[in-house]
This record gives C-alpha cells, structure tokens and sequence, in this order.
C-alpha cells in the first residue's frame, strides 16, 4: 500500500526469521492517523524509494536499510551463487543441506549477515521503532522494547573436590535479570544481542552470543576433574581477561601497575628456507630494514600492542591442587595514546604495533623525534647482537655563509654531527654521489638527513672547485637561488651593498646613446635597458623576442652604449651567413660610428689584422667554425649569437666552437629559444652563463626527463626560475599596444657560389648584347630586350632552376625563405608567401612538401580559389598560403595570417601594398610583419633603390610595372645591368 510522504509517517523496523540466515529484518514508513498514532497503512522503505520520504529520515535510517537490502535472500544468492544454480530456492536448499551442504560459502554467508545485522542493532538502538513480523506478513505484529542500558555480566566458576561449576548472572540496572528457561532468544552472536520478553537487550562488556546461549535452558555447565587443568589453562584464562569473573574454590588476584612504553627497534633477522644462504637476495633486502616494535610494561610482566580490547592480560600458575590467576589490569586509553603518538610523529605503525623502515630513515627519524619520545615518556631501546653497527643519533646542524670572491661567491659552511665537524666538501660529494651514510672518526656510522638532500641541493649541485684553490665557489648567475635560501633561512650572506644592489638585476633608466640613430618604441627601450643592466652586473642575456620585434635595433643599441662607454675591445656578432649582409646594412643606418668589420671571404688574414680597429666584427657561423683556433685566442667585449639556436645541439662543433670565445659579456637572440627539446635552452642558457643550469647530465636527470616524459609541474616551475632573470621574451600580442599596424623589413640575402656564378655570366651576356643593340637602335625599340634580360637576372636572383633547366644548385635565397618561414611556423603563426614566378611558387611548394609541411595554394590556374581560402582561414587550417601576385594580389580577404613574405620585387609598389594588404585589411586583429627578400648585389637590389628615388611619381602617377620600365632613363637601364 503506497502511503503519502506529506502526511505524517513513522519508520519502523521489524525482524523475522529466515531459516538459513536466522534474523532478518524489513524496514516499513507507516502513515500516522491525527493523534499521532500508527495506523495499518504502510510501505516497504527501500533505497529506490527513501529519497521520498528522506524528509522525515535521519542518516542512520539510510544506513540501515542498505544493510537490510544487502542482506536479503536476493542479495546473497547474487553474491554467493558462484555456481550458478538456476534458482533462488534450489541455492538455499543445496548450499544449507545438513548433511551434504557447502560449509565454506555457509561460513561466508553468515559472516555476512552477522555483521549487518549487529550494524543495524547499533544502528537502531535505543530510539527507533521495533516490532516482530507476523507469520501472516504483518509487519507490527509484536512490539519489542529497545532497552537503552546495556546489561552487566557475571561469570560464576566454582570449584569443588569433583568438578567445577560454570554459569554467568545478569543485571539490569541494578536488578537481576532472569534470563533462564523463559525462552530467552540469542537475535545476534557477534556482540550478542538478546531478545527477552518482548524486550531487546545488549551486554558490557560485549559478548559472544554463544556464552550465554548454552544456559538458556540450562541452569549451569560441569566441567568434570580429568579435564579441568586444560580448560582452566585456556578457557577460564580468556575468560578472566575479558568478562568480570567470581571465583570459588580457586584465586583471583587483581594488580594494577603504571603503564610504561617500550619501543624497541633493530634489524629484521629474516627467516629464510632451509636452502637458502645468508647472502641471499631475500637476506640483504631484510639487512637495510629496522623494526620498530610497542610494547608496555606494567610491573614485570611486557605486554605487546595488539589492537584487541582486552582490559587486562592473565597470567595463569598451578600451585599444587590448586590454580592462581593474575589478572594485570591495561591501560587501554593509554596504550592508544602512545600508539597514536607514534603515528603522529610519523612512524607508519600497522594494527599489530609494529613498523617497518629503511635503516637510514629510522635514524633519521630517531633523531629528529628524540626530544618527542623523552617527553612522551617512551623507553627507546636498540635491539641487536654485538656486530650490530653504531649509529650517531645526534642532531647533525650545517651552517653556511656565502661572501664574495672576485667574480664568484666563497662558500664557507661548518658541518657538526656532535663533537665532529666534517669538511663541506666532503658531504657535497656523498650527496652528489646520492650516498647518505659515513663513518664518524670514533667509529659510529652518521646519516645524512634527507632535508639536506632537498634544501641543500642547488647548493651541492651548482657549487664548483677551481684549480689551484680550496673550498667552493658558487657563479654570480646564481645569485637567485643565494636569495631563494637567505629567505628560507638556510643561509647567510656577507656580501657588499653594491653587489647586493647590482644582482637584484632591476631594470635601471639606462639612456639611450647619443650617437644611435633612431627610435626605439618602449619595449624595445626596455629591452635594451634590460640588457644594459644584466651587463652592469656581469652577467649574460638571452634575448628572444618574437620574430619581427627588432631584436637586431636593440642590440645595436647596446654596442652603441658600449662604445660610448669607452670599451676599447671590439665585439663578435655570430649569425647565418644569410643575415650578415642585414646586420651590415642596419649598423650603417642605426650606428654609423661604430666601425663594423664583415669578417668573410677567402681573405681572412687580412681581416684579422684589422681586429684592433673595429667595434664590431659580423661573422657567420661557419666561418667562426673553421677559424675558431684563432678567434678562441682573441678577446672581445661582448660574443652575441644571432638565431642561436643554431647551438642548439650540445655536441654539435659549432657549440664546442663558440664555447671557447673569451668574451667579457655574452649575449643569444633568438625567436624560438626552444624548438624541439628543453635541452634546447639547456645548450643556449649554458653559453650565456656557464653552468647556470648544470651539467648536461644534471640538466637532463632533473629537468628534462621529468619535464617531458613525466608533465613535472614543479620542474618546470624550477627551471622557469632559474633562467628568468636571464631570459626576455615578448610575443607581439603582448607589445601590440606599441606596434604600428604594420611592419616592413628587408631581408638580404647572398646568392650561392654556383648561383653567383651563373648571375655573373649572365649579367656580363646582356650588358654587352644591349649596350650595342641600345647604340644602334635607341632605347624605345631596346626596351623589350631589356625587359627580356632584367626577367632573366631577377629569374637568377630568385633561384636558377627557374631558367636553367638541368640546374640542381642552391639558392641563397631559397635558403633565407625556408630560413625564416620555419621561425614563423615554430612560432604558430600563419603566412602569405606571394611571387610573381609561377614556377617560383613551385620551387617552394617542393620544399615545403619535402619538409612535411601543409599549404594551400592559389595561381591563374587553381579553380577552387574560395576552397583554399576557407581552409586558410580556419584556426586549425593550413599555416601556410603559396600565391601567385597576378592571381591573387586583389580581391582576397586572408585576416589569419601576420606574416607576409614577399619573394621577388618588381617595379611597382602598388601592387605589393595590394599582396600585403590581403591580411591587413579590416578583421586583422594583429600587426602584420611584411619581409621583402632581395638577393644582394643583384638587379633586385638595384630595383629596391629606383623604387625609393621614384617613390613619389610611383604613388602618384604609375599605375604598372610597364609605365616604370618606359619612363626609365638610359643611364638607369645601364646602371642595372652594371
């Protein structure tokens, strides 16, 4: 009957009995009437239904009607049905037969529901509702009286010359309770749970159902002569440990004594097989480990920690005829004090009072809970034989202080284990060795604590020897972690107030050079700042700003600044050979003081003797590769890597190489610090500040590993730490705010040798056809001859294969392009690469698919122009955009890019404004970066030039490329092709 939950209900529970699992019980909400009274509606209570009526439940009813429905018949013949017999019945019926049933699963099952059903009895007890379920189903059909108070229990062991009489007596609150022959039933066993007219009843201290059950019809049990010692010796013994016993005819004796804690500890000795040898690998694991062990001592008699609840221990004696127990009454409140004690302090203690360690922790932890277990009043005992090694069980202190020492900090430390004190250098080699024990000069074994592991372990590390000197010297690049232990206490400093104020690294208002010939936006002045003040303090930088950000005006900036500030030693700028012919063009028009020395060519003895009257030598690194026995024997002021991450590779030669430079300063730029590996940065970070993150080995054991084949946070936190102060990026979002819409730069680059030659020829071939075909009909009927031979040089200039069939050479600029475009890519933005030269487009597309790389392409030809755009355009779509000028100059919108590469020059400005003006248009939300390559000492170059001097009749009057080409004079058609 399904009853209303916003009407007034009671729960109620009531038992019935199953007879394979005895006692069961059913839980009911039953409808009340007005007066508050149980009325005959009601309705099984369930987990499916209790959210209904959860309103007029408590926490304990939920409890108990899970463990109702995990004991029902339904839910064991799930559990237990391992056979897989058909049927409910047929499982009872097979599993409880008398004779031929299962007793292991019997044992189970009722293992089961024995401990439900006394969880439910304390679940219930002493306020819920309880009847007995009638045999017709009703389930109110007798009340039970849950009784509050539990029952007291005595039991009577009398003694005489022929037996000895056995039988417990019960009060309830003070009264005797008659319990015998009044069909008394045992509901529960394990703690006992008795049903006596219509009243429930529970025992302190709790007992077995089976102590009582004999005498429910029974007014005593004999024990006859021959069997007494045996049952007195085990029986009774247990008995008067645990239940309050009156004794006739033999001696009970109670003592209490204080409670005193033993731990004791010492090496496991192993028990091994017979077969087995004691240098087994079983014996030498069991060698490393101690165990600790609780006990408690009260009077002479120890008593071990077991977990039971046993009040007392007894102590059994025959004197004669007669028997003599002493019951030793525990301390239990204690003894869980002291347990949990030592759990507190960090002893994994298991249920039994034991705990099992490595033999360096419990040292360790012996002696940093000395002073805990002293004033627990724990009596601490080593157990062991007399080959049993000493152990220093002191507090081992370090003291540390760190002074200057020229360009390094001197550390001093004192390290005491008692009255010894051990050299530094000593203890940094164990842990460097990962080793935590050493003998102490009286013989005592100490160990080193684990802290100084964790704390000390930069210090170890990055602390270094020097030839010639004693003690240990730490790099002025670590000065953060100097600071990082000052804040944690772990040492102190004695350094200068300058030295202090000057590794802060805070950017100083450093101001810009009289002589630089330009304007620094203000991230760019704060980066050179920035750089100025890590210089100030004798430090390296690395400098790796996004692409397009003017790298290449800072660090100009600080050379100028340097010069002005009267260094007399000149500088080594190390690049690709495809940058040397920007940095010169950008010295000349930012820092025209500074003498700069191209160093390059098969000349180089003459360069080298003009070292002395140059600020600035500009060398590839190829040529610093093949000619470092001599620039390793130079001094310069400052070494700086332009895209350094061409030392990438720590083995590589050219890493060995420039390792070698003496320089005062050292300085990288590079857009993409990290390409593929951490140890990327490990290769850049060590050329910029020898050792700041280690060893190559130590760097890879504590940084890379874990960083990238375990996600360490932490780590990666610690190494973002350790190369902050010498690392600064911005990403153009973040210095958008200072960037123009746009940025156009020119990118130089050198033609191969085989290019360069065949450009020579070639040039040579023409100037000569048309200076006589000029001479002898004029420059108007010349012009489509002229046009014929400026396409061929530009053809060269770009790449050969565009008109030397059969050619299988390089291009200087092929190379510059792919450069640059894999900088851009590493860096997750999108570009547009546009050329006139259809078969240009090609070329590359080549490239890019050799390389792996994803595109979409646009020329006269390509039908599906929206297609290639759509895909462009998407965030997860193609990085990379291959368009020809003419097809793809106007009419498109490609707002995903920020990047425009612009392949081959030609007269007309107009129409690159249109290519680039495909991303920055309205809906970029970025700046666009435009790089123009120009093959140097080409026509392109010289195209570059005319167009700047016809810039303004280009704006305002020219509308093609042809118009340029007729309007241009004899002289400028030679100059050209010169």
């Amino acid at each position: 009957m399904k009853i209303s939950p916003n009407k007034p209900f009671q729960v109620v529970y009531s038992l019935l009995s199953h007879e394979c699992l005895g006692y069961l019980f059913e839980v009911f909400v039953v409808q009340l009437n007005d007066k508050g009274q149980l009325t005959w509606e009601y309705q099984t209570l369930t987990t499916r239904n209790f959210h209904e009526f959860a309103h007029g439940l408590d926490e304990r009813d939920e409890a108990a009607v899970k463990l109702v429905e995990g004991m029902k018949p339904a839910a064991i013949f799930e559990k237990f049905n391992t056979s897989k017999r058909k049927t409910m019945e047929e499982f009872f019926l097979k599993t409880f037969d008398v004779e031929k049933g299962e007793k292991e699963i019997q044992e189970a099952v009722h293992a089961v529901v024995e401990k439900r059903r006394a969880q439910i009895f304390e679940l219930i007890c002493p306020d819920k509702t309880l009847f007995i379920m009638g045999n017709d189903g009703n389930p109110m059909r007798q009340t039970v009286e849950i009784q509050a108070e539990a029952v007291e229990v005595l039991f009577h062991f009398m003694r005489n010359e022929e037996n000895t009489h056995y039988f417990p007596t019960l009060k309830y609150k003070g009264n005797k309770l008659e319990f015998q022959y009044k069909d008394a039933l045992i509901l529960c066993d394990e703690p006992a749970w008795m049903l006596l007219n219509q009243k429930l009843y529970h025992f302190k201290p709790q007992l077995e159902g089976k102590k009582l059950r004999a005498f429910l019809n029974k007014k005593f049990v004999v024990i006859p002569r021959n069997m007494e010692e045996d049952y007195f010796r085990k029986f009774v013994k247990a008995m008067v440990a645990r239940y309050p016993v009156h004794a006739k005819g033999f001696e009970i004796t109670n003592t209490e004594k204080n409670c005193q804690y033993l731990l004791s500890y010492g090496p496991i000795t192993p028990k091994l097989d017979e077969d087995e040898k004691v240098s087994s690998k079983k014996a030498l694991e069991a060698a490393d480990k101690w165990q600790f062990v609780l006990s408690f001592q009260y009077g002479n008699n120890r008593f071990p920690w077991d977990g039971l609840s046993a009040e007392a221990n007894v102590l059994f004696e025959k004197k004669g005829d007669s028997y003599a127990f002493q019951k030793i009454m525990r301390s239990l409140t204690k003894e869980k004090r002291a347990f949990q004690a030592l759990k507190t302090m960090g002893l994994p203690m298991e249920a039994d009072g034991r705990a099992t360690i490595s033999r360096s922790d419990a040292v360790q932890w012996l002696t940093a809970h000395k002073q805990d277990l002293d004033q627990g009043a724990f009596s601490v005992q080593f157990k062991g034989d007399g080959s049993a090694p000493r152990y220093f069980l002191g507090k081992p202190e370090i003291k540390i202080r760190i002074g200057e020492k020229l360009d390094w900090f001197d550390v001093q430390a004192v390290i005491s284990f008692g009255t010894f004190q051990i050299p530094f250098l000593k203890i940094r080699q164990l842990i460097l060795q990962k080793k935590k024990e050493f003998h102490l000069p009286d013989g005592s074994i100490a160990i080193i604590p684990d802290n100084w592991f964790h704390d000390y372990q930069d210090l170890f590390y990055f602390s270094e020897t020097r030839p010639g000197e004693e003690g240990v010297f730490l790099r002025r690049q670590h000065f953060q972690l100097i600071q990082e232990w000052e804040n944690q206490e772990l040492v102190k400093t004695n350094l200068r107030t300058k030295t202090l104020n000057d590794l802060k690294l805070e950017t100083k208002e450093f101001p810009v050079p009289k002589n630089f010939k330009g304007t620094l936006r203000p991230y760019q002045l704060e980066g050179y700042r920035w750089m100025r003040t890590r210089q100030a303090a004798g430090l390296g930088a690395c400098l790796a700003d996004d692409m397009g950000l003017g790298k290449t005006v800072q660090t100009l900036c600080l050379l100028q600044s340097l010069k002005e500030q009267g260094e007399t030693l000149p500088s080594l700028l190390v690049m690709p050979t495809s940058l040397l012919y920007n940095w010169e063009m950008e010295a000349k028009k930012f820092t025209p003081q500074l003498r700069v020395l191209l160093y390059s060519g098969p000349q180089r003895e003459k360069l080298q003797a003009q070292i002395g009257k140059v600020d600035l030598i500009l060398c590839s690194f190829g040529m610093v590769r093949s000619d470092i026995d001599w620039f390793e024997k130079q001094a310069f002021s400052y070494v700086i890597l332009d895209e350094s991450q061409a030392i990438k590779n720590p083995l590589a030669n050219i890493t060995k190489a420039v390792q070698k430079l003496n320089a005062k300063f050292r300085l990288v730029m590079t857009g993409t610090p990290l390409e593929n590996s951490t140890m990327d940065l490990w290769s850049q970070m060590n050329f910029v500040n020898t050792g700041l993150l280690g060893t190559q080995r130590y760097f890879k054991d504590h940084f890379q590993i874990p960083i990238e084949k375990k996600a360490d946070g932490d780590q990666k936190k610690r190494l973002y730490f350790l190369i902050k102060p010498y690392l600064l990026r911005r990403e153009k979002r973040q210095v958008a705010a200072d960037l123009p819409e746009k940025m156009e730069s020119i990118t130089y680059c050198s033609m191969s040798d085989e290019q360069e030659r065949l450009y020579d020829k070639t040039k040579s071939f023409y100037r000569d056809v048309l200076l006589k075909q000029i001479k002898d009909e004029g420059l108007q009927k010349s012009r489509f001859s002229v046009l014929q031979g400026l396409t061929k040089l530009r053809q060269l200039a770009n790449h050969p294969a565009l008109c030397e069939e059969g050619y299988e050479g390089d291009s200087g600029k092929m190379e510059a392009v792919l450069e640059k475009l894999e900088t851009v890519l590493e860096q997750h933005h999108k570009v547009l690469i546009f050329s006139q030269f259809v078969q240009h487009l090609g070329l590359i597309r080549k490239a890019l698919d050799e390389r792996g790389i994803d595109y979409a392409y646009l020329d006269g030809s390509t039908s599906d122009r929206k297609g290639q755009v759509e895909s462009f355009q998407k965030d997860d779509g193609q990085s990379v955009f291959l368009i020809s000028l003419k097809a793809g100059g106007v009419g498109l919108n490609l707002t995903a890019a920020d990047y425009v590469f612009l392949l081959d020059p030609w007269w007309n400005p107009a129409a690159e404004a249109q290519a680039i003006d495909r991303a920055h248009r309205i809906g970029q939300k970025k700046t666009v970066f435009t790089y123009k390559f120009i093959s140097k000492e080409t026509v392109e170059e010289k195209i570059l030039s005319l167009q700047q001097r016809k810039l303004d009749l280009a704006n305002e009057l020219v509308t093609s490329d042809e118009s340029i080409l007729r309007n241009l004079s004899e002289d400028e058609v030679l100059d050209l092709l010169s």
